[in-house]
């Protein structure tokens, strides 16, 4: 089916056709008509051609969101969820690719599909980011970093979570451990929370917090809580990367026949489902997932509308979901 079969079927002109399903603004088409159009197409099953469409306008309704070698778990796999849907009500679909390994180069993905805009989890380098934007891509965003160059701060902040972890144990602990996970590739998240839980603890005359990488499992996670245990002066409180690295703290405890949080407090980020059938229960850090998704969206949108945007990160509300771990 073409266009030429919509006007027909709806008896109208075929630029009328393409004014109302491409959504032309400024044409004065009664809202009759409209419907008739639209009545006629749904009949016919006809749909504008999204290539058609780029060639016109010169760039596709496509953002392509580019993926680290992360693990696509709970909270990633919520907020990517919920950017799908941000960017479908302003009309743009959103597009996935995982760097893990033995994807495409990421070069070949984006010059495949001509995306109006790239959002990144994570930055890339400079000269790729010019490429693109030398290819006609009109945004090119990273949550984690600033492709290009340019001296911005993170779509999405990562300290204030640590800081919120330090802030809630500080109180009734002097010395804070932080549990750091057994991933390189989530650098990028731990360093700047970790960063918060060493910024609280300068500001209120705590010692250094002492850093252990965590593996997942009962034994190696056992063995950064024995060192814990061990220091001078002991540490009693844990900040961990997220839920999995202190659920693997808990089960570390429990390894060594202690419990949290008598033998050692800990609290994690992203109150995944297992948080709360933890033994004990996990205190853990929400996020707004959803506030994130809507205003990394409108920066996508707004940049392709030529509107300047803010340069602070966009809205994370936290929450500290209280359970017996902390």
């Amino acid at each position: 089916m073409t266009s030429a079969d919509v006007a027909r079927e709806a008896g109208v002109s075929r630029a009328t056709v393409s004014y109302v399903l491409n959504g032309v603004p400024h044409q004065k088409i009664p809202e009759t008509t409209r419907q008739r159009v639209w009545d006629a197409a749904a009949r016919l099953g006809y749909a504008p051609s999204a290539a058609a469409r780029a060639l016109r306008t010169g760039r596709s309704e496509i953002v392509l969101g580019l993926l680290p070698d992360w693990p696509i778990e709970h909270v990633l796999g919520r907020l990517i969820q919920q950017l799908t849907n941000a960017f479908a009500e302003a009309g743009l679909t959103f597009v996935v690719h995982s760097s893990a390994h033995p994807a495409r180069p990421l070069r070949d993905i984006w010059k495949a599909m001509t995306p109006a805009a790239v959002l990144a989890l994570q930055d890339f380098d400079d000269v790729e980011a010019e490429a693109m934007r030398a290819a006609g891509i009109e945004v090119v965003m990273a949550m984690h970093g600033s492709p290009g160059g340019e001296p911005r701060p993170p779509l999405v902040s990562e300290q204030p979570i640590g800081a919120l972890q330090a802030r809630h144990l500080a109180a009734p602990h002097r010395r804070l451990g932080y549990a750091y996970p057994d991933l390189p590739g989530l650098d990028v998240l731990a360093g700047p929370r970790l960063e918060g839980v060493r910024a609280v603890c300068a500001d209120l005359g705590m010692p250094e917090p002492d850093v252990r990488t965590v593996p997942l499992d009962a034994a190696g996670a056992a063995e950064a809580v024995k060192g814990w245990l061990g220091a001078d002066p002991p540490v009693t409180g844990i900040c961990a990367f997220n839920d999995n690295v202190a659920l693997a703290v808990l089960a570390g405890l429990s390894h060594l026949g202690l419990r949290a949080p008598r033998d050692l407090a800990v609290i994690g980020v992203d109150d995944i489902p297992g948080a709360s059938l933890a033994q004990p229960p996990l205190t853990t850090v929400v996020r707004d997932t959803d506030a994130i998704a809507r205003g990394l969206a409108r920066r996508v949108v707004d940049s392709l509308g030529g509107k300047e945007t803010p340069a602070e990160p966009v809205r994370d509300d936290l929450l500290l979901r209280f359970r017996e771990s902390a």
